[in-house]
Parts: C-alpha cells; sequence; structure tokens
C-alpha cells in the first residue's frame, strides 16, 4: 500500500464544538475529545503536516438559546465555550503525546497566550498544533470567519472544515433527500446559491486570499488525512 503523502504542508482544521461532544448532547465527552485527539496524531505523525485548528462552542453555548439575550453579550459568551473547548482539546492532545499550544484573540493569560502571529507562526514551524480560541475576538463573525482569517494570516494552504454530512449539498440532506451533493463548486457559486455550511464571509476571505476550502464529514475515520493528502473526500469549494 502506498504511503500516504501531503497534499499540504499547514493546514487549518475547522471543528464544530459538536466533534467534542456526544451525538445530539451538550457538553464535552472523554471518547469523543479522545478520538478527535488521536485522528489529529495521526494524521500530523503520518503526514509530517503543521495543524492550525480554530473550534465552535456550539456544545456550550448556542446561539438559540440567547434570543433574548444582547447580540455582543450572546457572542462573546460563544467566545468563551471556544476557550473551554480549545483547553478540553489540548488536554486530549497532550495526554496522546501531541505537543499543543491553546491561543486566544481575547487575552486571558492565565489561560492561554495571547493571539500574536508571529509567536503562533512560529509554534507551528516548531511542530506544535496551534488551538486557535475566542473567534475573531469581536462580536458579529463566526468562528468560520476566525478560521478563514487566521488561516490567511498563519499562511494555511487549506481551510478543512470536518462536519456531520459529507460535504455541500444542495440543502440539508438530513431534512431533504433528494438533496444534491456538489463534488466540487466555485466560491462565487457557493456564495450566489446561499449554501448554509459556512457563512459567506469566510468563503469570501477565503476567496480573496486563495484558500481552497475543503468540507468533509469528520465521523469517518481516518478522513482528516484523506483531506490532507488530497484524495476525493467530501467538497472541494475553490
Amino acid at each position: 500500500m502506498e504511503k500516504a503523502r501531503p497534499k499540504y504542508k499547514r493546514v487549518m482544521l475547522k471543528l464544530g464544538g459538536e466533534a467534542l461532544s456526544d451525538e445530539n448532547e451538550l457538553g464535552l465527552n472523554p471518547t469523543s475529545l479522545r478520538n478527535l485527539a488521536l485522528e489529529i496524531k495521526k494524521a500530523k505523525e503520518t503526514l509530517n503536516v503543521e495543524i492550525a485548528i480554530v473550534l465552535g462552542g456550539g456544545n456550550i453555548f448556542r446561539g438559540s438559546f440567547a434570543r433574548d439575550m444582547d447580540r455582543v453579550n450572546a457572542d462573546y459568551m460563544g467566545m468563551l465555550a471556544t476557550v473551554i473547548n480549545g483547553l478540553a482539546l489540548q488536554d486530549s492532545l497532550e495526554k496522546v503525546g501531541v505537543f499543543t499550544r491553546v491561543v486566544t484573540a481575547i487575552e486571558m493569560e492565565k489561560l492561554a497566550e495571547p493571539y500574536i502571529r508571529r509567536r503562533a507562526v512560529r509554534h507551528l514551524e516548531k511542530g506544535r498544533v496551534v488551538i486557535f480560541a475566542a473567534g475573531t475576538g469581536n462580536p458579529y463573525f463566526t468562528t468560520d470567519t476566525a478560521a478563514a482569517l487566521r488561516a490567511s494570516e498563519v499562511g494555511a494552504e487549506v481551510v478543512m472544515k470536518g462536519t456531520k454530512v459529507d460535504g455541500v449539498f444542495s440543502s440539508d440532506p438530513k431534512k431533504d433527500k433528494s438533496a444534491k451533493k456538489y463534488d466540487s463548486i466555485s466560491y462565487m457559486d457557493f456564495i450566489n446559491k446561499r449554501l448554509k455550511i459556512m457563512d459567506t464571509t469566510a468563503v469570501s476571505l477565503c476567496m480573496e486570499n486563495n484558500i481552497p476550502i475543503i468540507v468533509f464529514d469528520l465521523k469517518q475515520k481516518g478522513s482528516i488525512i484523506k483531506a490532507i493528502s488530497g484524495q476525493k473526500i467530501g467538497t472541494m469549494v475553490n
């Protein structure tokens, strides 16, 4: 069997908070965390790539909870949820022997390093997994946009979005059995069709900086390695 080779040297992995929880449940699940940590470790060791990560916070705080809240306060609460997730994933990664740094867009120096671009790049160059927490540090921006922004800043060659479905569909495949899957789609078609799996600000930022996006099913074993090595998986947005 031919050894997998990396198509990309430095990657941005964007994961929703549900990657750290049990199916359809809130909170953190130790088994999910360990399994994810092992998948990341295998990808890093097999392909010798530099991995940056942005996590969502929906397993702890969802927008649906905040309907009657001030939007800015709600967004900051969501950012704090991503810090909790970042620390949890850091713990799981280091338990399996992966050196990790959590950097935050909102300074909380007793918990993690403040985000400084040059320092974050240096961590990646030294082989550490870098988890970017607290989104962009600003309300009104999603963690998808944070992933696109940090990818642009640190020179990631691809944004890989791990989801619950195997790529980009014309509508929600769990609700619409006639939903069409796109093997590939252009940035502009994605935006014009108003597809919901990633917000348009993030896609526009990737388009401006010529960073391809791979949307794939995170639950498929070995999917991270397949995406990094350029195998056919999910949907390519470019």
